[in-house]
C-alpha cells in the first residue's frame, strides 16, 4: 500500500490525514463504478491510482501550493469538466489538480463524484461513441 502517510513521513500530518480521507473516497469511487480492483502505486513521488481494465486515467494525491491535491492526466478534459459541474467547491490548478482545503470540511460527495469521473474516463469516451 502506497498511503500518503507511508510516502511523505515529512508532510504535515494535517496534509495526511486529509490526503488519506481522499484515498479512502477514491476506493469508494472505485466501487461504486466497477472499476476495482485498483492498483495502487508511485508516480512522481506521490501515491497514484489506477483503475482496473483501463477504464479511466490514474489519479494522483500530493500537495500543489501548500495544499491537499488531486491530480488527474493534463491532457483529459477532466479539470475543466470539474470547474462546471463544482465552480465553488473546489479551487483548481489549470488542467490537472483540485485543491482541497488543508483542514475543516469539505464536499467529500462532490470529490467522490470527481474521483469516479476520472476512474470511468476511457470507459464513458468509449460509450459515448
Amino acid at each position: 500500500m502506497n498511503s500518503p502517510a507511508k510516502m511523505q513521513a515529512e508532510w504535515p500530518a494535517h496534509h495526511v490525514q486529509r490526503l488519506e480521507k481522499m484515498r479512502e473516497l477514491i476506493f469508494a469511487a472505485a466501487d461504486a463504478t466497477g472499476t476495482t480492483p485498483l492498483t495502487e502505486t508511485l508516480k512522481w513521488g506521490q501515491a497514484a491510482y489506477l483503475p482496473a481494465k483501463r477504464a479511466g486515467t490514474t489519479l494522483r494525491l500530493g500537495i500543489e501550493a501548500e495544499r491537499p491535491a488531486l491530480f488527474v492526466h493534463c491532457q483529459t478534459d477532466l479539470v475543466s469538466r470539474y470547474r462546471v459541474l463544482f465552480p465553488t467547491e473546489f479551487t483548481y490548478s489549470g488542467s490537472r489538480a483540485v485543491l482541497l482545503p488543508e483542514t475543516g470540511p469539505f464536499p467529500e460527495a462532490a470529490f467522490q463524484q470527481i474521483a469516479a469521473m476520472a476512474l470511468t474516463y476511457h470507459r464513458d469516451k468509449r460509450a459515448a461513441r
